[in-house]
């Protein structure tokens, strides 16, 4: 093993050449720390500058999030505020719409109801007239033919009022159709 003075002595050697150096370099060796130790300075500066700025900016970016956030949730709800709204309403009309529609309905079959019962009388009085009048000729058959124009005369005097009655509830019964929506040749 070499002796471990070797290493010691280059210790030594370096304070000596240190020891021995003239002033003049020992002077530059300062003024190029110097020089070094303001480059290092301003560059330090420069990048306290620029993180300060990059903060900064981060913050101002950060603000205007939050604030665009803010104004976007305000939005937000006052949107859904107005849906909500907009839904409550049309629910109101879609069941006013229900109820009417229903109504009419009702009020319509109950006036089919009436012109079914109105019609079904008027058959019968029409049934019951015409079995009338066949009886009527039936017991004037054997009468002369005086008595058989005298019966017809009396028919053709009769039979304009009973016209006029049935055209006047045929009316009214078309009528009250229309109301309800109903054409009365669809029936």
């Amino acid at each position: 093993m070499p002796p471990k003075t070797k290493g010691r002595g280059r210790k030594a050697e370096a304070r000596k050449k240190k020891k021995n150096s003239s002033p003049a370099l020992q002077r530059e060796e300062a003024r190029r720390a110097k020089a070094s130790e303001d480059r290092l300075k301003q560059r330090l500066q420069g990048l306290e500058a620029e993180l300060e700025r990059t903060q900064s900016e981060g913050k101002a970016i950060y603000a205007e999030m939050s604030r665009q956030r803010q104004a976007l949730k305000e939005e937000l709800g006052t949107r859904s505020k107005q849906l909500e709204e907009e839904v409550r309403s049309l629910k109101e009309q879609l069941e006013t719409c229900q109820r009417e529609a229903k109504t009419a309905k009702e009020e319509a079959e109950r006036a089919l109801r009436k012109q079914d019962g109105t019609l079904a009388q008027l058959h019968a009085h029409v049934a019951d007239m015409e079995a009338k009048y066949e009886e009527i000729l039936h017991l004037k058959a054997g009468c002369s033919q005086d008595n058989l124009d005298c019966l017809l005369a009396k028919l053709r005097v009769v039979k304009p009022h009973w016209d006029a009655n049935v055209l006047r509830l045929h009316t009214r019964l078309k009528e009250q159709l229309r109301q309800f929506g109903l054409n009365p040749l669809d029936l």
